[in-house]
């Protein structure tokens, strides 16, 4: 298949594609006899995975990670489960202080009283206001 075929299985643009192709995600891909590119199964797979695991937040090098253990299927996965283990700690701790973001969001918006701006507890929590032009 060519590039754009591979793009629309999976719902990748072609510009990415190339990256990680230079990323060295993708193996370069075999060329036609008019030199586009051409693709097989094994290279829809292999984006299938890289795009399933850039959904789930991994990095590009934890995806690389994955891919070369991936391609060693006799090893123990326990390699895996460490990578994949890691990047939950860190969706967690996003996870954490994102919530801690909206607990401290909440309680200024709380603290509004829906008068003037000149008296708005929330632009007086997020800091002065220096040099701002007042009417």
């Amino acid at each position: 298949m060519k590039i754009g075929e591979l793009a629309r299985a999976t719902d990748t643009k072609v510009e990415t594609i190339r990256y990680y192709e230079v990323a060295g995600l993708l193996a370069p891909p075999a060329r036609t006899g008019g030199n586009y590119r051409s693709y097989g199964t094994g290279d829809l797979e292999r984006l299938s995975f890289i795009r399933r695991a850039r959904d789930l937040g991994f990095s590009l090098e934890e995806v690389r990670e994955l891919l070369a253990l991936a391609d060693d299927r006799d090893q123990p996965c326990g390699a895996v489960d460490a990578v994949a283990s890691s990047h939950l700690a860190t969706i967690e701790r996003k996870i954490a202080d994102l919530s801690q973001m909206r607990d401290e969001l909440a309680r200024i918006i709380g603290g509004c009283r829906l008068g003037k701006v000149g008296d708005c507890k929330i632009i007086q929590t997020l800091g002065p206001m220096r040099g701002a032009a007042r009417n």
